[in-house]
């Protein structure tokens, strides 16, 4: 059974206006629809990507809270600052920090915490 409907619509790829034949058409035609198809799925993968980034980024946070002896590099981003912001504060004593050997500086998890008591 065939349907003499006929709709005006806009195209929600390009934004033209064209003769839809059903209600539920959304694009002008087979072109504007595999654009918009691999639009949506890059938009996915991105958003995949990024949920991947952020957790790794949340789990890696919960790892350096838990550690006892953090690096500088540790340090410095539990502290969101540079890292030789931290090692300014190792000079000037206000972080504590023991330096096991070249490029071995650590500093106790504790030490970090002083800092904002």
């Amino acid at each position: 059974m065939s349907s003499n409907i006929r709709v005006q619509k806009h195209c929600q790829h390009c934004g033209e206006e064209f003769t839809a034949k059903t209600t539920k058409t959304r694009y002008c035609g087979d072109t504007c629809a595999k654009r918009a198809y691999k639009k949506r799925k890059r938009a996915e993968k991105i958003n995949v990507a990024e949920q991947e980034t952020a957790k790794i980024k949340v789990r890696s946070l919960h790892e350096l809270q838990s550690k006892e002896f953090l690096t500088v590099r540790e340090v410095a981003k539990l502290l969101s600052c540079s890292i030789r912001t931290v090692y300014y504060q190792i000079e000037n004593g206000r972080i504590k920090a023991v330096n096991l050997g070249e490029r071995m500086t650590r500093v106790r998890r504790s030490e970090i915490d002083k800092l904002f008591e």
